[in-house]
């Protein structure tokens, strides 16, 4: 193997340790919940997500999963989220900031 491809191998490991090095700004995904298959995805500062709760909320399971998994990777904005309901706004922070 040449060994430029065995020292990017190395780095390549060393910055999957640092997740701090990695910012999301836009990702989608597909989250299979208890009850079906959803499409996730944020953008612009916004989530979104296919299921009805978070039609209602503005917020669910899926989402905050989401967050959980990727906290070190997402922005203070992409881990707080408004939280909806009949038209009240509230900022709901799902994780404590690092």
């Amino acid at each position: 193997m040449q060994s430029s491809l065995i020292g990017k191998i190395q780095k390549a490991r060393r910055y999957a340790e640092e997740k701090g090095r990695i910012r999301f700004s836009r990702l989608t995904a597909q989250f299979q919940g208890d009850h079906g298959s959803y499409t996730l995805s944020y953008e612009g500062g916004q989530w979104r997500c296919t299921c009805s709760f978070f039609s209602q909320w503005g917020t669910c399971s899926h989402t905050m999963a989401l967050q959980r998994i990727l906290s070190d990777m997402l922005s203070q904005e992409a881990l707080s989220i408004p939280v909806t309901q009949q038209g009240e706004g509230k900022l709901l922070q799902t994780m404590p900031p690092p």
